[in-house]
C-alpha cells in the first residue's frame, strides 16, 4: 500500500516512478517482514541518488522503526528526498521547517513546500498551507483564500481535508461558524475516518447543523467505544443515561444500565483527565444506586475483556 501511494504521487509530478521504485522492491520486502535493520541498511544503500529511499529512511528515524526516533535525523532525511520532489517528503519537509517558523525564511519555505507538494497530489497539504491565510501568521491574514484552498482538497475526495473542514467552520475561532455545513462535511469524512464520525455524532446528538438524531449518535458512538476509540466512551454512557426511563420504574432501563455502566467503568481506566474521570464517577454512582449488584461481576468480566484487547 505505502509503496503504491509513493508511486501514485510521484507519477502524479510526472516523474519515472520505476527508476526510483523498483531497486528499493528488496528493501520493501524486508520492511513488510519485520527485519527492519536489514532495511535500512538496503534503503542506505540507495540513498545517494534515490529520493524514495531518502524518504523512508525519514520514516526510520520518525517512527523508530528498528533505532531510536529521532526527528532530527528524519527531517534530514526529508530535505534531501524533498530536493527529490517525492510528494510526501515535500509536506513533511514543510513540517519540520514548522518546527522553527521564527527562523530566517523558514515559514515561507514550508508554505512553498506545502504548496509543492499539493501540485504533485499531496491534497492534504493544501489545508497545511491554509493555515498560513487562516492564521495570518508570515502571510497576510484571508480566511476565505484559506478556506478555499482546503476545501479544494476535500473536493478532490481527501477525507483528511474533510475533517479539517469541518473543524474549521464548526468551531475555530479564526473562522464564521457554519454549523450545517460543518456537519455535512464530518458526514462526507465519517466513512473514512474515526474523528470525523465522532464529531458527528456529537453534533447528531445535540442538534447542532441539523435535526437532533438520538439514535444514529449512539449507534456511531458506540460503535467507536467498541473499537477502543476512548474519546467516545464517556459520552457513550451519557447518551444511554439521557434516554427515555422506563415508565413504571422512572429509571434507565435494565439494558441501558448495564451498558451505562460497561462504559463510566472503561472510560475510568483509560482516561486521565480528572474532570472526565469526575464525570464518569458521579455517572456510575447513580447507576451503581439502582443496578443489582450481583451484575457487576460479569458486567466488569466484560470491561476488563475489552480493556485487555484496547488498553496499551
Amino acid at each position: 500500500m505505502f509503496l503504491a501511494l509513493m508511486s501514485a504521487q510521484c507519477a502524479a509530478a510526472g516523474k519515472p516512478v520505476k527508476d526510483y521504485a523498483q531497486p528499493l522492491q528488496p528493501a520493501y520486502a524486508l520492511q513488510v517482514k519485520g527485519d527492519y535493520t536489514r532495511a535500512y541498511a538496503a534503503f542506505e544503500r540507495h540513498a545517494a541518488r534515490n529520493p524514495l529511499a531518502q524518504f523512508s529512511l525519514g520514516q526510520y528515524h520518525q517512527n523508530g522503526w528498528g533505532r531510536p526516533v529521532s526527528q532530527e535525523l528524519a527531517c534530514s532525511w526529508y530535505a534531501k528526498a524533498a530536493s527529490g520532489k517525492i510528494p510526501a517528503a515535500l509536506h513533511l519537509h514543510a513540517d519540520c521547517l514548522m518546527r522553527a517558523p521564527d527562523a530566517p525564511g523558514n515559514a515561507l519555505a514550508a508554505l512553498a513546500s506545502y504548496q509543492a507538494a499539493a501540485d504533485r497530489g499531496h491534497l492534504i497539504s493544501l489545508c497545511s498551507a491554509a493555515e498560513f491565510y487562516i492564521r495570518g501568521r508570515y502571510v497576510a491574514r484571508d480566511v476565505q483564500r484559506g478556506l478555499a484552498m482546503c476545501r479544494q482538497a476535500a473536493l478532490a475526495s481527501s477525507p483528511p481535508a474533510m475533517l479539517r473542514m469541518g473543524n474549521y467552520l464548526r468551531a475555530d475561532a479564526d473562522v464564521p461558524p457554519d454549523l450545517p455545513a460543518a456537519r455535512r462535511w464530518y458526514q462526507m469524512a465519517a466513512p473514512y475516518n474515526e474523528d470525523a464520525r465522532y464529531r458527528l455524532a456529537i453534533m447528531q446528538a445535540q442538534g447542532d447543523g441539523g435535526p437532533v438524531e438520538v439514535d444514529a449518535a449512539l449507534a456511531a458512538m458506540e460503535q467507536l467505544a467498541a473499537a477502543g476509540y476512548l474519546p467516545a466512551y464517556l459520552p457513550t454512557a451519557v447518551l444511554y443515561s439521557h434516554l427515555p426511563p422506563e415508565p413504571d420504574t422512572g429509571a434507565p432501563s435494565a439494558a441501558h444500565l448495564a451498558k451505562i455502566y460497561l462504559w463510566t467503568s472503561a472510560a475510568k481506566a483509560r482516561l486521565r483527565d480528572q474532570g472526565l474521570l469526575n464525570q464518569a464517577s458521579a455517572l456510575q454512582q447513580q447507576v451503581l444506586a439502582v443496578m443489582p449488584p450481583e451484575w457487576r461481576a460479569d458486567l466488569d468480566a466484560k470491561v476488563s475483556a475489552h480493556l485487555a484487547q484496547f488498553s496499551g
